[in-house]
């Protein structure tokens, strides 16, 4: 055989390899990336693979402040782990705390101007009632910043743990006091209250109102969880409509992965169902999961395939996967997820 004709044998050989490659493997609409990992897995351990991105089961929190204040102290900073309701940043605001000092002052002189006028009977039981209940809402706000104060020198070194376990206990009681005394209050009977008693009342309602506003001064945390962002720093300007929320916290003792599947393999998944997650960035592990929901409606794909610039062209089904051990993994981390052949054991719930 001549050189020429060898050359046009191996010409058309490839030609033929590249058609035979085209036609074993058509673009069936399927993204780029799960096509590339369907590839990989020539064993048939999969049902389905599905690109992901690695989430907190309570989802990313972002905290805005709920009024407009300069930023005093940052307690916090990227890492931490809080507690749900420990104050994180501290603003200050000289009008909310002169107006909570003006309400606590009237309250405290209508009930005395009350007190100059007896009260027998039925009057007199709703009027014990009534102040058990502002004493009771005192003690709490009172634990309560207890607890605050304990916990900011904990969070800077300078208070035990202890501490901060006592005040939080001192508080819980002091919340359940304050619901039997409510309770109590509400069950009682009485002729209407007179003038002297009503103001007392109403004032007792400004100072609620003003305890409530300076509550807003104190940023706290909304859930256990790790600080991911802190976005402001003291002397800073807090406000309500700023662009950033103050700082973002989400639980990461566990992670899950949200999967989009491609709508023509849902017929294969079922919640319960055994999954294999990896990343890029770990090439060599291999993360095992749960199917622990499926969403109900087909919407278009977000995720962008690695290497693909469209990322319309795939309608999919959101699938959530519960991670048993997420090691390294980081909560936004692009993933694919591997779907296996096991049959369900049991039903989950997210």
């Amino acid at each position: 055989m001549s050189k020429r004709n060898a050359a046009i044998v191996i010409v058309l050989g490839l030609v033929m390899i590249a058609g035979s490659i085209a036609v074993i493997a058509p673009h069936d609409g399927k993204s780029p990336a799960t096509m590339a990992a369907l590839a990989q897995q020539n064993d048939k351990r999969w049902r389905a693979v599905a690109p992901g991105r690695v989430e907190p089961p309570s989802g990313i929190i972002k905290v805005a402040a709920p009024t407009i204040g300069i930023v005093s102290n940052v307690l916090i900073k990227v890492g931490d782990t809080v507690f749900a309701g420990e104050p994180l940043i501290l603003l200050n605001d000289d009008e909310i705390r002169a107006r909570y000092a003006a309400a606590e002052s009237q309250a405290g002189m209508r009930r005395r101007l009350r007190d100059e006028q007896s009260a027998n009977g039925k009057a007199g039981e709703r009027r014990r009632a009534e102040d058990a209940v502002a004493e009771a809402e005192t003690a709490v706000f009172d634990a309560q910043n207890a607890v605050d104060k304990a916990a900011i020198a904990w969070r800077t070194g300078g208070g035990s743990a202890a501490t901060l376990t006592n005040a939080r206990s001192a508080l819980a009681r002091a919340q359940e006091e304050v619901t039997k005394r409510q309770a109590t209050f509400r069950g009682i009977e009485a002729p209407l209250p007179t003038p002297n008693e009503a103001q007392t009342s109403s004032a007792r309602g400004d100072l609620a109102l003003a305890r409530v506003n300076l509550e807003k001064l104190k940023i706290r945390a909304p859930i256990d969880g790790t600080v991911l962002q802190v976005n402001i720093n003291p002397g800073e300007l807090a406000a309500p409509s700023a662009l950033q929320p103050l700082l973002s916290v989400a639980n990461l003792s566990t992670l899950n992965v949200r999967a989009e599947l491609d709508e023509r393999d849902i017929a294969e998944i079922k919640v319960g169902q055994v999954a294999s997650v990896r990343a890029a960035a770990f090439p060599d592990k291999e993360f095992t999961g749960t199917v622990i929901s499926i969403a109900p409606v087909v919407e278009p794909s977000r995720l962008s395939a690695r290497g693909s610039n469209n990322r319309a062209d795939v309608d999919a089904v959101e699938v959530l996967v519960k991670l048993n051990q997420p090691g390294p993994l980081v909560t936004g981390m692009k993933v694919d997820v591997f779907f296996g052949q096991d049959k369900p054991t049991q039903q989950s719930k997210n």
